[in-house]
């Protein structure tokens, strides 16, 4: 079984749960930290490892109208600002082969995107950037297909990988998890990782943006964990319903210190009794 480490933390399916949670995008710096510090403290009080998440370009928006987000510049100098002076890990998207060096000098994961998870030369430009890459899976995809996507990153030396179950398509706007996916996952010795919030999205379900059934998301977060995972990944904000994007499938901020304690309850049992396929 293998172990990935993220800055000060080690990731791994037989380790203590981390939390990988933050904002759809990012809106503003002291909106970031803000996130960033409330999520630190909660995961501090349930001993839960904590990397922060966000985007700076959300190019993959269902209408031309939607927010993207800060943008690389700046976005990235809001990440590299928490990373330094608040300590914590940070991952972000990269949309295309360019942006994958530029990101990884001011975070510490990079993510591959689930509509991108296939796409060759962009796994092994992030590969090649020696950062930690999370690929989510595409929702195209059946779980015995990642250790492809696998073998294209350790071709460039980089074993620094973790997998992502977010949903499969299920019919139009609809995705189911299978949570079978994560044992068959795990078998590729890496850490997997639960989207718990963009597992319940309804994409296009609205039209011109995505639905979601949030409160299906710690629902999936607490099946997840009671499977055994690596992490456990949430979006999160203070007023999810003004949010610029994915508020339908984002979790209350102020819910989410006790979901951290009750994950960090069901992970104990499950590390304590781990299956085996």
């Amino acid at each position: 079984m293998k172990h990935v480490k993220i800055s000060d933390l080690t990731v791994g399916n037989d380790l203590p749960l981390t939390i990988i949670a933050g904002p759809c995008q990012l809106e503003t710096a002291d909106h970031a930290q803000m996130i960033a510090g409330k999520m630190k403290e909660a995961c501090d009080a349930a001993g839960a490892q904590y990397v922060f998440k966000a985007s700076y370009d959300k190019a993959n928006r269902t209408s031309l109208s939607g927010k993207r987000g800060m943008g690389i510049d700046a976005g990235l100098t809001v990440l590299d600002n928490i990373r330094k002076t608040m300590g914590i890990p940070v991952l972000t998207d990269v949309h295309t082969e360019a942006q994958c060096a530029i990101a990884a000098e001011a975070v510490d994961v990079l993510q591959i995107p689930a509509f991108l998870c296939r796409q060759t030369d962009m796994l092994l430009a992030a590969g090649n950037t020696g950062a930690v890459i999370n690929v989510k899976k595409g929702q195209f995809l059946a779980p015995w297909e990642m250790p492809n996507i696998v073998t294209k990153i350790e071709s460039t030396g980089n074993t620094n990988i973790l997998l992502t179950e977010r949903g499969s398509s299920f019919g139009y706007n609809t995705l189911v998890a299978d949570m079978r996916s994560l044992p068959q996952m795990a078998k590729t010795g890496y850490p997997v990782v639960m989207d718990a919030t963009h597992s319940v999205q309804q994409p296009g379900g609205q039209g011109g943006s995505s639905g979601g059934q949030r409160e299906f998301a710690p629902v999936m977060a607490r099946a997840a964990v009671a499977v055994g995972t690596g992490a456990v990944f949430m979006e999160t904000h203070q007023d999810p319903d003004n949010a610029p994007c994915d508020g339908p499938n984002m979790i209350y901020l102020d819910q989410m210190p006790q979901l951290i304690d009750t994950l960090m309850r069901f992970d104990a049992l499950a590390k304590a009794n781990p299956i085996e396929i």
